[in-house]
């Protein structure tokens, strides 16, 4: 199979379209329709079905363009990798954080590995945990720091930071607002944002179970994956949102002109693990260079 038919046929997946996609590869919409002829009879598939009127991707087609954009991504990237190698930059990563380790892990190991490997190439994605664990699976990251042990196979993961405080946050105008704590039975009735569970399910389950051995079943009044987004919802509405005390205290909840307020969760206190995860299958060295340098800044 040439994997120049992998992405010429790609581009036609993406356009449905043999002139758009032609244009595209600089090609002839001969030429392209001969790659595709090739490749399906590589694969004895019918791939594409085409009227005067439009371009269709068979269900195989679907499934097809699926996983050979998983495998030209791969490609892409082990080039880049050897290249950088070449270059004398010792590889690259792509490292996925959140907030909480944005302040606590990453600033010294990233200094560390900056001096033991100056020139390698280090890309960085703020995602929560769900979005990062993905990134791990399909390989679009290399190292994700995240909230809660993972629990999917052939993954490795290390505990950075434990028992880290989750906190209500809630406007200016909430009643709460001028309190240092709440119990989370008093969470009974309130009305919440809460981000959806796939998004972090650590942090989702924690708090759940906070509620729960408080007698309480959270209200879920808005659903918001963004922290940004959450904190002007409760600014406009007597809602309650949760965050980490590091995020409550990093973007100064609370604090002169500031719209929010953290008040402490307690009867029970929920909390949240930090883990560093990564592939164990990965063939780039640069992770076992970075694992290293957290390990050292750690101890």
């Amino acid at each position: 199979m040439d994997f120049r038919h992998l992405s010429s046929f790609i581009v036609l997946a993406e356009e449905l379209h043999f002139g758009r996609a032609a244009a595209r590869l600089h090609m002839s919409q001969p030429s392209l329709s001969a790659q595709l002829q090739k490749l399906e009879k590589s694969l004895d598939v019918t791939l594409v079905v085409r009227s005067s009127h439009e371009v269709q991707l068979t269900s195989p087609g679907v499934e097809f363009a699926k996983h050979a954009r998983m495998v030209v991504a791969q490609m892409n990237k082990a080039v880049d990798i050897t290249k950088s190698t070449a270059a004398g930059q010792v590889g690259s990563l792509n490292i996925g954080y959140n907030f909480l380790a944005s302040r606590h892990v990453l600033p010294s190991t990233l200094a560390r590995l900056g001096q033991r490997h100056p020139h390698m190439s280090v890309s960085l994605w703020e995602k929560r945990t769900g979005p990062q664990l993905g990134g791990i699976v399909d390989e679009s990251l290399d190292i994700a720091l995240v909230y809660g042990e993972p629990r999917l196979p052939g993954l490795r993961s290390r505990l950075l930071l434990s028992r880290v405080p989750i906190v209500a946050v809630v406007g200016r105008a909430h009643p709460w607002a001028g309190r240092s704590s709440v119990r989370c039975a008093e969470l009974a009735g309130e009305p919440c944002v809460l981000f959806d569970r796939d998004q972090c399910p650590a942090m989702y389950d924690a708090i759940v179970a906070a509620a729960a051995e408080s007698g309480v079943s959270l209200t879920v009044a808005q659903s918001s994956d963004d922290p940004g987004g959450t904190a002007h919802v409760i600014a406009m509405k007597p809602y309650v949102a949760f965050a980490s005390l590091s995020r409550a205290a990093g973007v100064g909840m609370g604090t002169a002109g500031a719209s929010s307020v953290a008040v402490k969760l307690i009867d029970p206190t929920p909390t949240v693990d930090l883990y560093m995860v990564w592939s164990e299958t990965t063939v780039n060295s640069a992770v076992a260079a970075f694992v290293d340098c957290v390990e050292e800044v750690s101890t």
